[in-house]
């Protein structure tokens, strides 16, 4: 346990959209990650939306993982794996919102006390989203939001207006995520929570490529591998070392090897060249003290 100067770190950004059926979540999650990664190819939708993934394909060459009908958290989990390996930089997960259906499933069909089987349902639900938070890319997970109809005003006309309400996930999964937007169903955007300062209180807009470098900007202006590593390479003995570990410890799994290699170089001996004495008069009892020799007691 050790107290430490706070200092924010490069990250990879963690963020939740939230709308009703319509609102273009998957739109904005796609132009978004554009801002994010200037290469379409290394953008991957993991797509439970039936296809919808594919809707917007003239937007750029990105990469889509169909999820099929199995919703679990596992093959959600097994999908990121891939994606990973795959060496994509953003992964939008279009939606995660099924698979908390799908846990709310298995737990209805659960024989037993129904709250004791929360114990066997909420270690799945909280890998998956420990899986989302630990990943190195970039994430954008969209949520469907239960529906409801309000009445407004338009060109002097009531007219029925969709809304959506409560995210269709885990009560209180926002927290979890650096960034929320909600959009309406006019395609606009409201940040709920925002880490990052950068849109909470600001006026509702629509999503675009500018956003995504907005995030990105905020994501690369903090401490990032690269500076670790010089401060490594810099450390001079091992209590220096063993402070730089400490610090960053989320950069260890990277760093392994760096932290290895100057530890053993820290801790080889002194390689020290023995005094040799040139002059064949000299003589260890004696202080020349300018032409006169003293005798030292």
């Amino acid at each position: 346990m050790n107290l430490r100067k706070s200092e924010r770190k490069q990250a990879k950004i963690k963020l939740a959209i939230e709308g009703a059926s319509g609102s273009g979540k998957t739109f904005s999650s796609l132009l978004l990650a554009s801002g994010l990664c200037n290469d379409w190819s290394k953008i991957a939708v993991i797509d439970s939306e039936n296809g919808s993934a594919d809707l917007y394909a003239h937007l750029g060459d990105y990469n889509v993982l169909n999820l099929s009908a199995n919703y679990s958290p596992e093959n959600y989990m097994e999908a990121i794996d891939i994606c990973e390996k795959a060496g994509m930089e953003v992964l939008i997960l279009d939606s995660i919102s099924h698979a908390w259906d799908y846990l709310l499933d298995k737990h209805a069909n659960m024989t037993g006390n129904s709250f004791t089987n929360w114990a066997k349902i909420t270690p799945r639900q909280n890998a998956f989203i420990q899986r989302i938070l630990q990943s190195k890319c970039h994430i954008i997970c969209t949520m469907r939001t239960k529906q409801d109809y309000v009445l407004s005003e338009r060109n002097g006309k009531i007219i029925p207006e969709k809304v959506g309400l409560k995210a269709i996930q885990r009560d209180s999964l926002d927290y979890e995520f650096t960034l929320v937007f909600d959009v309406n169903i006019r395609h606009y955007a409201t940040a709920s929570k925002d880490r990052t300062n950068l849109f909470m209180g600001k006026p509702e807009f629509i999503i675009s490529k500018q956003t995504g470098q907005l995030i990105l900007d905020w994501c690369n202006s903090g401490v990032n591998v690269d500076s670790v590593k010089q401060q490594i390479k810099a450390a001079i003995n091992l209590e220096e070392l063993t402070a730089i570990y400490h610090k960053y410890p989320e950069w260890y799994p990277l760093l392994t090897t760096e932290f290895s290699n100057k530890k053993a170089t820290l801790n080889q001996p002194l390689k020290t060249t023995p005094l040799i004495n040139y002059n064949p008069n000299y003589n260890p009892n004696y202080i020349q003290n300018g032409n006169n020799a003293i005798k030292s007691s």
